[in-house]
């Protein structure tokens, strides 16, 4: 085994798996902050490209679930940061997460990895793990894994997470903001002790420096218990809203509870149902010995209401770094675009469109990367709306997860239903669908220039079925995406050339926007 014990503490070499997710992207630009060298591993390595701090760290490929590429991040590492689970990948996800978490653990004791960090969630207090929901069972499972084994390990447990952009964040606001009047299930009144994100990164990073005897699990927690029902009353005060009146009921299980959030909230069922799950039991910090080796500062850990305050600002500025859908959804493919020399072949459709456009293309793009969330799909609203409704009623993540940023995309954004798998500014952007299709799908669209200096416009769709269901979905849907695709390719470059006047009239859109009732685009 190679020992790593004797190399230089000054400035730890830390592996974050997970970057992509929401607690990793946020603590990969901390790592760095504090002085750590920084690597990230990653199944799709180009989804980290945009970042900021894309620049500043080393980028390999890698699969916890294969021992080998694990190994090879590894080499060379101090620190291993354990981000990752397969929640919400199929009913075996307590098996890949299991098998996952003893490969990292097995594969970090031959590296002579000095420490391993895990962020899991916070259990109750005298019930037994084997009575917990699966994903809070799943869990403390793999923290478990990790103690047991021969690398010391922190272990952090936090229940709800409070940051502009958390899954527990936007189930809180998009609640209390939509339902000045809530029957509720009987888990809002179950007690919990949420943390700020901003808490968590500082643990997270504190965690780096442990010296070699600590091998342990930490409660993590903000400075009040409090019980949902709580939570979106205090929301409601910081966002300025009128009173809500809550009325909670015993009938709601957690599935139900799981669909009500979904229809309600841009969480998807499938993701809301664990948090559900979760809030049934009173998650209480038994302990604050976390800052014994991370002391806190004054002030801190935050409040409830600050960290809801500076979560709003966040949302308010569009300075949401990461947010809960900043990872691919659950079952989202993952194969190459079919034009791809790897691609295996086999029936594909297309829908290809190109229009020139009276506009710059610096105008053109501004509508191009625009597109989606409040913005719209500049065609046929109640169309994309009922797509979208489909969508969430079978499980997916239909429109609303909207965007991280109302005019900037990187490459992994999420995108309501599609996330951006390529991005060339100024010139092309590549949508892969992530809703449920018996398929693959793909949109492309492309800003051209024209031999005498002209613009053009290119959209192209293309399907790859999936057995007989593909190719009946693809020609019942067809009628449709005529009107859908030509309406979008001539609302997108009317847009571009309206912004473009706008601008040689003296006046700056602020935003170009497709209204989803009318479909037509305006300024604001």
């Amino acid at each position: 085994m190679v020992d790593n014990r004797q190399r230089s503490e000054e400035r730890p070499h830390c592996l974050v798996t997970g970057a992509s997710g929401y607690i990793g992207g946020r603590l990969v630009p901390e790592l760095l902050a504090a002085g750590h060298r920084v690597r990230c591993m990653a199944r799709s390595p180009a989804k980290l490209r945009d970042h900021p701090w894309a620049g500043d760290v080393d980028t390999v490929r890698g699969d916890v679930q294969d021992a080998e590429s694990v190994a090879e991040a590894l080499r060379g590492i101090d620190v291993a940061y354990y981000l990752v689970h397969s929640l919400g990948s199929g009913p075996d996800f307590e098996a890949a997460d299991r098998r996952a978490a003893a490969i990292f653990a097995a594969q970090a004791h031959a590296c002579g990895i000095r420490r391993i960090v895990y962020l899991g969630g916070l259990t109750p207090r005298g019930i037994p793990e084997s009575s917990l929901s699966p994903h809070l069972r799943s869990r403390a499972e793999v923290g478990h894994i990790f103690l047991d084994g021969p690398v010391p390990a922190t272990v952090l447990r936090a229940a709800v997470v409070i940051g502009s952009g958390s899954a527990s964040f936007e189930m809180l606001r998009y609640l209390t903001e939509r339902l000045p009047v809530m029957v509720t299930p009987s888990w809002v009144q179950t007690r919990t002790q949420p943390i700020g994100v901003r808490d968590v990164l500082r643990y997270l990073v504190g965690s780096a420096t442990m010296t070699a005897e600590v091998d342990r699990a930490f409660d993590i927690g903000g400075p009040e218990v409090l019980t949902y029902r709580e939570m979106m009353r205090r929301y409601a005060i910081v966002a300025g809203l009128p009173r809500r009146l809550i009325v909670p009921v015993p009938v709601l299980t957690p599935r139900l509870s799981s669909h009500w959030v979904g229809l309600v909230t841009p969480v998807p069922a499938a993701l809301a149902r664990p948090l559900t799950e979760s809030l049934r039991y009173e998650v209480v910090c038994g302990e604050h010995d976390i800052a014994t080796y991370v002391p806190d500062p004054p002030g801190r850990p935050l409040p409830f209401d600050e960290a809801l305050a500076l979560a709003l600002r966040r949302v308010r500025e569009a300075q949401v770094v990461t947010r809960w859908s900043s990872a691919s959804a659950p079952g989202a493919p993952s194969d190459p675009l079919p034009t791809d020399p790897d691609w295996a072949g086999g029936s594909l459709y297309q829908d290809e469109r190109l229009s020139r456009v009276d506009a710059s293309g610096e105008a053109l793009w501004r509508v191009v990367e625009g597109i989606g969330g409040e913005n719209g799909w500049y065609s046929f609203p109640p169309a994309w709306a009922v797509r979208g409704w489909l969508d969430r009623f079978v499980g997916g993540v239909g429109l609303r997860r909207g965007r991280r940023d109302t005019q900037r995309l990187r490459v992994g954004d999420s995108l309501d239903f599609w996330r951006v798998e390529e991005i060339e500014p100024g010139r092309l952007l590549r949508l892969r669908a992530e809703m449920r299709l018996p398929g693959l799908a793909w949109l492309e669209m492309r800003v051209e220039t024209e031999p005498q200096g002209g613009t053009r416009y290119r959209q192209h769709v293309l399907f790859h079925p999936r057995g007989l269901l593909g190719h009946v979905y693809w020609w019942l849907a067809f009628p449709f995406h005529a009107v859908v695709f030509r309406g979008m390719t001539r609302n997108i470059t009317r847009a571009a050339a309206k912004g473009a006047q706008a601008r040689v009239n003296g006046v700056r859109p602020v935003r170009i926007r497709s209204d989803r009732r009318t479909g037509r685009t305006s300024h604001r």
